[in-house]
């Protein structure tokens, strides 16, 4: 009998995990609001439900009349919640709901940090008695429970704080805001999987981003260069992160920044395999198919992971400021290293953290690529 997978989420993300668990023989149910194109995912999957993904009791209810095997989602914060408590309350192979909420907020992210010692920057919440003291200029603002960089905004002078703290407030979901230290250095992002409170790491890349104000990435590059003893100490630290946190199972995508002085801090940590093509990227440098330990993991079927192959490989993201891009991705075809390319959007947008993306080339090389003029 074939197992049966609820996927939250129906948006483009959630596609390599709709056809892979398709490719494994699995029933796939997927759960979102009917969105139109948006609900990319209901042209796949073999069930398609269209029940918001924030319905978690209409959902566990629809799964448990299914009987569904396993429950889990990628790329995507919003449903991490969902995710674990579907999971939790059929007890499925997930971690635990209440977890999740601090997994996915990082106001009590840090605040676990600092509970179980782990490298993090200085933070307050914003409220109304918040106390600066002893910050120093610049500073970064978000919100609490965005991802990717959305309104994250770096502030070089007090007098521009209080319109970021609003900027940022607007693009939270629930209003919440942190101010932080700001870390200079290198970024890079370590990509795990974990099975019973065991996590093995995947790869490092290094993240490509515009700097301030907002931090926006343009590009990810696998494997990292930052050398072998950096290597050690940001997997220890993540490590420490995810065990911090109670992430016991699946994927996590951490973001580290790297000093100048070799310390390395945890910007922060999110429970689900991060978006911008990190299967492909995975599979192209290493070999491991990383959507299929997802599944594996939520089917309570987990392999450890094996790494073939060990070549480079990278996304590079178009908006305007990467416009370089535009006449390398319409001409593919004369590079054989590019793999994958798309502009879904012919005009060009300045990025605000993910808003703003025109499109995408994916490669892989012997050596980290570079199309800037």
């Amino acid at each position: 009998m074939k197992k049966k997978l609820a996927i939250i989420g129906a948006s483009i993300m959630q596609k390599p995990l709709v056809l892979k668990a398709k490719e494994m023989g699995i029933e796939t149910h997927c759960f979102a609001w009917d969105k139109g194109e948006d609900s990319l995912c209901k042209h796949f999957v073999d069930y398609y439900h269209p029940i918001s993904y924030v319905e978690k009791e209409q959902i566990l209810e629809v799964c448990k009349e299914i009987q569904i095997d396993g429950v889990t989602s990628i790329a995507n914060d919003n449903c991490v919640h969902t995710v674990c408590f579907v999971a939790q309350h059929m007890e499925l192979i997930g971690n635990n709901y209440e977890d999740s909420l601090v997994s996915t907020n990082k106001y009590l992210m840090r605040k676990a940090f600092v509970k179980n010692g782990v490298s993090s920057p200085r933070f307050t919440k914003v409220s109304e008695n918040m106390d600066l003291t002893g910050f120093i200029y610049p500073l970064i603002v978000k919100p609490t429970d965005r991802s990717g960089s959305t309104g994250v905004i770096k502030v070089d002078q007090e007098k521009d704080l209080k319109e970021s703290i609003e900027y940022a407030k607007k693009m939270s979901f629930i209003g919440d805001v942190i101010v932080e230290e700001y870390v200079t250095g290198s970024e890079a992002t370590v990509d795990l999987i974990s099975w019973q409170g065991k996590h093995y790491e995947i790869t490092i890349s290094d993240t490509e981003t515009l700097g301030g104000p907002h931090y926006s990435k343009i590009g990810y590059h696998q494997p990292s260069g930052l050398g072998q003893e950096i290597w050690d100490k940001i997997i220890i630290e993540a490590k420490k992160a995810l065990t911090a946190l109670n992430i016991n199972y699946g994927a996590s995508d951490v973001e580290v920044k790297v000093t100048e002085t070799g310390e390395v801090k945890i910007i922060e940590v999110n429970p689900r395999m991060g978006g911008d093509s990190t299967d492909e990227l995975v599979r192209l440098s290493t070999g491991y198919d990383f959507v299929k330990g997802v599944v594996n993991v939520a089917l309570n079927q987990f392999e450890e992971p094996i790494f073939p192959i060990s070549k480079y490989a990278g996304t590079c993201l178009l908006s305007k400021e990467t416009d370089y891009l535009k006449p390398v991705i319409l001409n593919r075809e004369n590079d054989p290293e590019i793999i994958t390319a798309e502009i879904y959007d012919n005009e060009l947008h300045y990025l605000q953290g993910i808003v703003g993306r025109s499109g995408y080339l994916v490669y892989q090389s012997t050596h980290k690529r570079n199309w800037k003029p």
